[in-house]
């Protein structure tokens, strides 16, 4: 299953306030790339017609598309500090994370912009 860390769900709720978004879901999506890798995103959306929410964490509601769920399946968004007053998201596979690697870095290796 896809989670949320209390951090990344605390800073997704801020910059949903800050930005008037806050009535919006997240909305997660992934995809594989030809090499292999794959690129994540994240954004504010409205559900789609008849769409229902994939979760809800700590006050945020998620939306996943079906064909990011497989790409998404125990995958975890953490909000970390990569440098010294730098923070980011990164999506950290859960089997990665097991073996004591972070998903830092470009979207394609796990990490994305701060909001």
């Amino acid at each position: 299953m896809f989670t949320l860390t209390a951090a990344a769900a605390a800073r997704i709720r801020q910059a949903a306030v800050e930005g008037g978004m806050a009535e919006l879901a997240l909305r997660v999506a992934a995809r594989r790339e030809n090499d292999g890798s794959i690129t994540y995103g994240m954004g504010f959306d409205e559900p789609g017609e008849g769409e229902q929410p994939s979760l809800q964490s700590d006050g945020v509601t998620v939306l996943i598309a079906g064909s990011s769920k497989p790409l998404l399946q125990d995958t975890q968004l953490d909000f970390v500090e990569l440098e010294p007053g730098e923070f980011n998201f990164i999506f950290v596979p859960q089997a990665t994370a097991a073996r004591g690697k972070s998903g830092c870095g470009s979207c394609s290796s796990g990490g994305c912009a701060t909001c």
